[in-house]
Formats: C-alpha cells, structure tokens, sequence
C-alpha cells in the first residue's frame, strides 16, 4: 500500500501536463470527508491516505504519494435531493429560508445560486415541499459547505486573501488634515458626541400560501 499524507487543493500550483498524467480516484462525500481511508486509484495502486485531521477533500484536489506520484480526486456522483424554488409561485428567497432551516439542524447542504443539495432524508424532503419548495432525487457530485473554520478549502473555493486583496491604506488616506481646522477648532472644548448604536430588530417571516396551478411541481 503506498501512503498519501499531503494534498493540493485544486492542484494548485501544478502544471497542465502534470495533472493530465496524474491517475484518479473516484470518492463519495462520506470518504472525502474523512482524513484517513483507503482507495484504489485508476492504475489499480492501493493507497492509504493519512492527512490531517479535519482536512475536506474536494473533487479536483490532488494527493501527492509518497513515492511522487499525484492522484487527482474526482466527486463521485451519489443520491442528492436538488431543492429549487417554485418559478410559479415562489422566488428564489424560498431557497435562503430553506438553508436556514436546514442549517438549524445541522445538515450538510451544498449552496448554488439557483439550488441547494443534501442527502436524502424523506423527513426533510417533507418539510422543504410543505414550504412551497420542489424537491428531486437525482444522481450528482456532492460537495457541501465545510464551514468557515473547517481545515482544509470550503466549497471547493481557495485562494489567499492576502494575495487578492492586498491594497496598501498609506496611497489610499494620503492627504493633509491641516486644511480649515484651523477655522473650525476653538479654544472651547468641543462636547462630545455620544456614539450611536443600533439596536436589533426580529423580521418574522411567515410562510406564504398560493394557488397551485398545473406547473407547479410540489406537494404538500
């Protein structure tokens, strides 16, 4: 068995050629996010991989063996449920209700801007349609949000902030405040001016009812 303990999100930093040359290994997301199994790749290599504990492996990240070889991960596709708005009678705000719900209850869910996924449970799958959502099972890659603190990439997105959005604040406030304090400091003591807080406001938000027409495909 030959180890895997390092990995490349996205294959960053490999050539093209590189990665073309690279055999795969097809996972699940109950495998990819877990930092320690076993796999076959596609040259028939029995891999253990040990990364560190906590680390998401994405479709598209590569392992580096190691004897040097790479291993390109693919997203193997698996049963979803693909939730999407009713066009008809609902807008896409339905969609941001949905991952609340859902993210209360501590559901992995993939986030799209025109649809959400999880896993299959026929409990949730009720409750999305009884909120005027359309629910499908479909066969596809799974690739849910890892959380803001997760090791390893989220979603599938990295990049080093430090890299992309570096300015410099010395070019950007460069001027003189000389100008009109003069005229406008006095020798009396300016009063202060007490801050200014907001304060929190509870928006409910109540489920809409609408009539169902013959193109709206869900159930109650």
């Amino acid at each position: 068995m030959i180890q895997v303990s390092k990995l490349l999100p996205q294959g960053q930093g490999l050539a093209p050629v590189l990665l073309k040359r690279a055999t795969t290994i097809e996972l699940d997301w109950d495998v990819r996010q877990k930092s320690r199994f076993a796999a076959t790749d596609s040259a028939g290599r029995e891999l253990g991989i040990f990364l560190p504990r906590g680390t998401l492996v994405r479709g598209g990240d590569v392992l580096v063996a190691e004897d040097g070889s790479m291993v390109r991960v693919v997203a193997a596709p698996q049963p979803v449920l693909v939730i999407t708005h009713c066009s008809s009678h609902g807008t896409a705000f339905d969609l941001t209700r949905a991952a609340y719900h859902l993210g209360n209850r501590h559901v992995p869910i993939e986030l799209q801007p025109d649809h959400l996924k999880i896993e299959p449970d026929h409990v949730l799958a009720d409750m999305l349609r009884a909120m005027h959502l359309i629910v499908n099972e479909q066969n596809l890659p799974f690739e849910p949000e890892g959380g803001a603190y997760a090791a390893g990439h989220v979603g599938g997105h990295h990049h080093s902030h430090h890299e992309e959005h570096g300015h410099s604040h010395g070019q950007a406030h460069d001027h003189s405040h000389d100008h009109a304090h003069d005229r406008a400091h006095t020798d009396a003591p300016h009063a202060a001016t007490p801050a200014t807080r907001g304060r929190t406001v509870s928006i409910p938000v109540v489920a809409q009812g609408h009539v169902h027409g013959p193109n709206c495909n869900h159930d109650h």
